[in-house]
């Protein structure tokens, strides 16, 4: 007797692609059978459109995003500003990600497309898991991360880039006070470990990063680490206007994720970001003035 469903339709809409082990990539399984999924794709409505090669200004973007490393860990920060062209359209988007237990993405560029980039790279990262047995090696996260920037190429060459900023903690590191790893991209998928302890992306990172220079200490702790970034994003925001400084009227404060080998990645909350942003605050005002 041929077999069926006692529900209408259960099982049936589900080609054999699905139902077999196939390949432990979860985006190279949706390239193949919807790839109107992926960021930036075409088919079932989407098309694509390739005008120019400058940013577009009628889309929501996203900056700035600072990474520091910590003597056992790292953090990766991020203003909640997006703008679209000279308006500001959203005060508290989201741009910093957990993706695993030890690593996070921050985003900068175009919000939507670099949003559904990191949500569908978490999965990547579970998929593969669930189908090897195995977490990803964290160089082969970042190496995962930087084909999906490399899948994006048409989109950015349209004025719709995504550019990540990968951090996670390496769990086989020699030294595991030095375990924090940062790692930076193109719009081409080119990938890049930033050894220096710290780094930045986005339309602030050039005032984040002079920052950065001053401030960063190889050997502080997860407190200090966490001081430095915001002092980073403040200065970021005081000569950037698409980064958005501490909103203390809103409370409205920086995204922080820490990732350490003992707690792995945590978002810190807002009450604890916010003491540290109004202590920078404050410190910023009680300063003398030449």
């Amino acid at each position: 007797m041929e077999h069926t469903s006692s529900r209408s339709g259960l099982g049936s809409s589900l080609s054999p692609a699905h139902l077999s082990a196939g390949t432990s990539s979860f985006t190279d399984f949706l390239r193949a059978q919807a790839p109107e999924l992926l960021p930036g794709g075409t088919g079932r409505g989407r098309t694509a459109d390739i005008r120019g090669g400058e940013p577009r200004q009628d889309v929501p973007h996203g900056t700035t995003i600072v990474a520091v490393t910590f003597a056992g860990g790292v953090l990766v920060a991020g203003d909640r500003r997006a703008t679209q062209g000279n308006v500001i359209a959203q005060r508290d988007i989201e741009k910093v990600f957990i993706t695993d237990d030890h690593s996070s993405v921050g985003i900068a560029g175009t919000a939507g497309l670099a949003v559904e980039m990191v949500r569908l790279y978490a999965v990547e990262l579970q998929h593969y898991e669930k189908i090897e047995g195995v977490s990803l090696s964290l160089d082969g996260k970042a190496n995962k991360l930087a084909s999906m920037v490399r899948g994006n190429l048409d989109a950015a060459l349209a004025g719709l880039a995504v550019l990540p900023l990968f951090v996670g903690y390496d769990v086989e590191a020699d030294d595991p006070a030095r375990g924090g790893r940062i790692v930076s991209f193109d719009v081409t998928g080119g990938r890049y470990e930033e050894r220096a302890g710290f780094y930045a992306i986005g339309s602030g990172s050039t005032y984040a990063k002079s920052a950065l220079k001053k401030l960063y200490a190889p050997d502080s702790d997860r407190d200090a680490a966490v001081r430095t970034a915001v002092e980073a994003l403040w200065d970021a925001a005081d000569d950037d206007s698409a980064t958005g400084g501490p909103d203390l009227a809103r409370r409205i404060y920086p995204s922080i994720v820490t990732i350490t080998a003992e707690d792995g990645a945590v978002r810190l909350t807002d009450e604890e970001i916010g003491a540290v942003a109004e202590a920078v605050v404050r410190d910023r005002f009680e300063r003398p003035r030449g």
